[in-house]
Formats: structure tokens, C-alpha cells, sequence
């Protein structure tokens, strides 16, 4: 039946495609089939990263961007990941609200998702999305991050490209730099570049990128764009399809890919054996007490871990069961 839906999935069906990740945002017992069998038709989109701090102007900037895709006839499949609600896990802000002019369009496909409450604002659940928008046949896959600026290094291990979005009043960039936004961008965006204080942000980012750790094969561009104008989008994509045919000719692409399904690797084993040791606490009385000694402030946390992950005859069992199931 699931591969029925992948087939028309990757024949240019939307609704497939939607059921497919409604499939993998519930965790269903067949989503390594589903991204077994779509591995194939997976590597040819260009994934663009778009992040930055709240009320940059990322949504602004990825409409637009869309747009100008869209005018170019290029496929567009746009995933924003919001932040999660604490009481439903779901996204707070909804994808219709964002980007209405291209709801109808059938060459546009968007989805909003959790954070999940992900270190870096992106789950696994998310990358496993774009690469579903990666086989469905889309040229430009747009991953518009949760906007918590300084800790949004998440997406380097998703995109190809990464935009960097700021604003005069994000303050001294500097200030910005010094939390690793300078290892993230691949192209910084000074956004509402109207406004007072826009050309020396820009200036001091250029100066930053100059004293910074130097590429031979990109420097790291600083533009300057009005989303709501529609100003400076153009530009910004010309870059990034100057930093696409470096990463090509260099061989970057396929290393950066080849360390993003490295990393993802031990992302599933860390969220299987989560998962799973999750239930063997939930059926071994004894492993059950050891942990209510921790709740209870009785024991060390780590000494707990420690004690556990030292008992063969537990593990032995942990594992026995794994393999029944």
C-alpha cells in the first residue's frame, strides 16, 4: 500500500507527497521503508537554508525568493520549521498564514513542522521531509529555520547553502559573529537594508568575513535586500547559484552530502535507542526502581547511566528483545 503512495509521490502527485509526510511526522512503523525506497530519486534539488534571528524577514525573503524562482519556471518545495507548542508539540505559526499568493499554485508545495524541541532547532523528522521535497521532484528545496538566531547552526547539516538574515536593529555584528553565525553563512543577508544603520552592519559583516578564517574558492558575499520590495532577491539568487557551481566543481557538494547522511546515521541510532530504552523502562521493574532513585534525588544521574550501561545481563536482555521485535 506505502509503496503505491511513493510511486505516485515520485510521479508528481501532491496529495502522496503530503500523506508521505504526515507518515513520517507520526513516526509510522514503515518510515525507513519510505525513505529506503525514495533514496534513489534523492541529491538532484538545490537545498537552501534560510535562518536568522526573529523579525529578520526570513518568511518575507523566502516569498520572495519564490517568486523570482517561480518566474524562472523552476519546482519550489518550502519547509518552515516553527517553533513547537509546549502543550501540543505542534507548529505555532502555520504555513498558509506565510505565503498565501502560492497556496494555489501547484508547483509550490509548503509545510510547516515542529522544532520538536531539537538542539539546533531541526529534528530528524525535518531533514527526513526535505529529502521527500528533494525526490519529489522539486529544482529548489527552501528550509526556512525556527529564527533563533545564535544557536541555529541545525540547518548547516541539512542545506547546501545557508542564508544568514539580519537586520540593522539585530545590533552589533560583531556581537552576532562571535556566536558562530560566521561558520554558518554561505551568504549574509542584511534585510531591510532601508533602514538607518543597514550600510554598517553590511560594512562591519564584510570586514568580519575578511578577517575571518579565508576561502580560497568563496568569500562569503554580504548583501543588502528590502524582502517587502522585492529588492536585492534577484541578486541574492545569482549567489546562491554561484555558490551551488562552486560546490560542484570543487567536489564540496558530494563531501557536504556524504557528512550529512554520516550525521544522520547516528542521529536514528541515538532517536531508535532512545525510543526503545524509553519502553524497557516502562517493563523492568528493577530498571523502573533505578530510575525513580534518580527522580527522587537518591542517586546520581550519571552514576544511574553509568550502572546501567555496565550491566551485561540488562543489555543482553535490552537487546534480545530488540530482536524480537
Amino acid at each position: 500500500m506505502v509503496d503505491d503512495v511513493i510511486d505516485k509521490m515520485l510521479s508528481g502527485q501532491v496529495p502522496a507527497l503530503s500523506r508521505l509526510i504526515s507518515k513520517i511526522e507520526r513516526g509510522d512503523g514503515d518510515v525507513g521503508h519510505i525513505m529506503e525506497k525514495i533514496r534513489p530519486h534523492t541529491g538532484q534539488a538545490h537545498t537552501i537554508g534560510i535562518t536568522g534571528p526573529p523579525g529578520s524577514g526570513k518568511s518575507t525573503l523566502t516569498d520572495k525568493l519564490t517568486s523570482h524562482l517561480r518566474e524562472q519556471g523552476k519546482t519550489v518545495g518550502i519547509l518552515a520549521v516553527d517553533p513547537s507548542s509546549p502543550f501540543s508539540g505542534g507548529a505555532l505559526l502555520g504555513d498558509r498564514l506565510r505565503m498565501r499568493q502560492h497556496y494555489l499554485d501547484p508547483a509550490v508545495f509548503i509545510r510547516s513542522m515542529a522544532t520538536r524541541g531539537a538542539l539546533g532547532g531541526l529534528s530528524a523528522v525535518s531533514k527526513r521531509v526535505l529529502k521527500l521535497l528533494d525526490a519529489a521532484q522539486k529544482d529548489v528545496v527552501i528550509l526556512e529555520t525556527v529564527g533563533v538566531g545564535q544557536t541555529e547552526f541545525g540547518v548547516m547539516d541539512a542545506a547546501d547553502s545557508v542564508v544568514v538574515v539580519l537586520v540593522p536593529e539585530a545590533g552589533d555584528a560583531i556581537q552576532t559573529l562571535k556566536a558562530g553565525l560566521l561558520e554558518v553563512a554561505d551568504v549574509f543577508v542584511v534585510n531591510k537594508s532601508d533602514r538607518t544603520g543597514a550600510k554598517r552592519m553590511a560594512t562591519d559583516l564584510e570586514m568580519s568575513v575578511m578577517m575571518g578564517p579565508q576561502d580560497d574558492q568563496w568569500t562569503v558575499p554580504v548583501m543588502q535586500t528590502q524582502a517587502h520590495r522585492n529588492i536585492g532577491v534577484a541578486e541574492l539568487w545569482d549567489k546562491l547559484v554561484d555558490h551551488r557551481k562552486v560546490l560542484e566543481d570543487s567536489g564540496r557538494l558530494e563531501d557536504s552530502r556524504r557528512n550529512h547522511r554520516r550525521e544522520e546515521f547516528f542521529e536514528v541510532i541515538q532517536e531508535t535507542v532512545n525510543q526503545q530504552f524509553r519502553t524497557l523502562v516502562s517493563q523492568d521493574a528493577d530498571l523502573g526502581g533505578l530510575i525513580a532513585r534518580v527522580e527522587n534525588g537518591e542517586l546520581d544521574s550519571y552514576h544511574a547511566a553509568q550502572e546501567v550501561l555496565s550491566d551485561s545481563v540488562l543489555l543482553q536482555g535490552w537487546f534480545t528483545s530488540l530482536q524480537g521485535e
